[in-house]
């Protein structure tokens, strides 16, 4: 029997696909019996990524933890790891660097990603775990799930949703949620 205080355990997988018609970009996300619109890379899908061709990656994607700007998101009933986004912190897609696809502190004169934004676009990001370990340069960098404005435009190969519907969406997380997509 369950007991009240119980949290309950969560969503664990999530199936991202595109729509069958119109635009590649455009997607939908399934969370149990949530169906929320979504945005994908602007290049639709592929299973063969490569760094800069706007798709995004198919396949079973873990969430490895969630950035966070501390005074524009909130945390209400997030399960998952989280690490508040500084200033400075950037993300690496310089595929001639050492340090690709990885989160780093700037400045930097590498082709990064700068996470802390005034479009609130990464307000959430959740950090997928395509091309982490192993790493392979080249590959694809930055592989988020974040937010979108409201109109859902293309992302450069990220899965994003809009902001309301992101914050439904996580506090009903498990803690090691999958992101099933294609």
């Amino acid at each position: 029997m369950k007991k009240p205080n119980q949290p309950k355990p969560g969503l664990r997988r999530l199936l991202v696909s595109r729509f069958a018609a119109g635009r590649l970009w455009r997607g939908k996300l399934i969370a149990g019996t949530l169906v929320l619109p979504c945005a994908l890379g602007r290049a639709g899908l592929t299973r063969h990524k490569r760094e800069g061709d706007g798709a995004t990656p198919s396949g079973r994607r873990r969430l490895l933890f969630f950035l966070f700007r501390r005074e524009r998101a909130r945390l209400a009933g997030l399960r998952a790891p989280v690490r508040f986004v500084r200033k400075d912190d950037i993300w690496c897609d310089d595929p001639t660097s050492f340090s690709y696809n990885r989160l780093l502190r700037g400045p930097s004169r590498r082709g990064h990603e700068d996470l802390w934004r005034a479009d609130r676009l990464y307000d959430v990001v959740g950090v997928l775990d395509y091309n982490i370990r192993p790493r392979v340069l080249g590959r694809g960098s930055a592989i988020f799930f974040h937010i979108a404005t409201d109109d859902l435009p293309p992302t450069a190969g990220c899965v994003a949703l809009r902001a309301r519907d992101m914050a439904r969406l996580l506090p009903r997380l498990a803690r090691r949620a999958t992101l099933v997509i294609g």
